[in-house]
């Protein structure tokens, strides 16, 4: 009988410059199970996070009238601030339990990118939110750059395949505040479960359990991780880009079955993107006799953004 745990395992990023070649072989063997994996060492200051959170929640806890002087109509929630039940995960009958905000990559406005991404927006009633908000963004951005380089040589692609189509990516940190349960029955879960849409996510903590990964014998397994490390997985354009090498593995935020379902809930995950121009094609190098080409036609991340945007309900 077989009574071993399953877990996600959580893997000290420091060892890609002290232990690489054994690092990288378990970072992508975890990648390649799960699509998750747990990253700890990665120097992220904890007073960063901390004020970081504390300025996001400043905010969600400001009058519903203030906090949608915000909210941009018609534009995908890209900036600023969108309400509760809005977003609502494909295929799902309910809207998400949660309110968010969109910080986005600061870019010169006459950049070739300044049409699809626009200037960010930040709330005057919460000074902290602009540079701690914005600090965390660089940060994630740049610790999703070094597992990037970990993941390109996984897959025998050169170290820094991924950075010039990477450095000027529409990227979103996305601080969700989940509001406390207190009606029995509730007809969703927090966040229905649903794959992410863009390269990799990166999760700064949560304040709750509940955050839940879909194995492929069909179970779900909760995420816990320890200390400092910060959940990062596959979303689906690089599981496109990678032929399935990596899977965009599904996911979900449960109501807690206890007494954390009456309290709220915040979480900062990162959603790395690739340029808009880049394409999605699948990698030559990830093409074999057992895993052939997937996708005969080409996108652009840009189109395959707007098409994935629309199956959610945010435009």
């Amino acid at each position: 009988m077989n009574t071993t745990v399953k877990r996600v395992p959580t893997l000290d990023i420091r060892r890609y410059d002290t232990d690489r070649e054994a690092f990288v072989a378990e970072l992508g063997a975890a990648y390649c199970e799960y699509g998750f994996c747990g990253i700890s060492g990665h120097g992220i200051a904890p007073d960063l996070i901390d004020n970081a959170y504390q300025a996001f929640q400043q905010f969600f806890a400001l009058p519903d009238d203030t906090k949608r002087k915000y909210h941009v109509p018609g534009s995908g929630g890209a900036r600023g601030y969108t309400p509760f039940k809005v977003e609502t995960a494909k295929d799902s009958k309910y809207a998400d339990l949660k309110e968010f905000w969109h910080v986005g990559r600061e870019i010169p406005r006459d950049s070739r990118f300044a049409e699809v991404m626009a200037p960010n927006l930040w709330p005057e009633e919460v000074p902290a939110f602009k540079p701690y908000g914005y600090g965390l963004f660089e940060a994630l951005d740049q610790l999703g750059t070094r597992v990037l380089r970990a993941l390109a040589l996984h897959i025998d692609l050169p170290e820094q395949y991924f950075e010039d189509k990477t450095d000027q990516g529409n990227s979103i940190l996305r601080p969700i505040h989940y509001p406390p349960i207190t009606e029995e029955n509730i007809p969703n879960v927090r966040a229905g479960a649903h794959e992410d849409i863009n390269f990799i996510t990166l999760l700064v903590g949560a304040s709750a359990e509940g955050l839940e990964v879909l194995t492929r014998e069909g179970e779900w397994l909760p995420i816990t991780t320890e200390g400092d490390a910060i959940v990062v997985n596959i979303g689906d354009m690089l599981q496109r880009l990678t032929n399935h090498v990596y899977p965009s593995t599904t996911h979900r935020v449960v109501n807690p079955q206890n007494a954390n379902a009456r309290k709220p809930r915040y979480s900062v995950p990162y959603f790395l993107h690739p340029n808009p121009d880049v394409v999605l094609d699948p990698l030559p190098q990830c093409i074999t006799p057992d895993n052939p080409r997937r996708y005969d036609t080409s996108i652009t991340s840009h189109e395959y953004l707007l098409e994935r945007l629309r199956e959610i309900k945010l435009i």
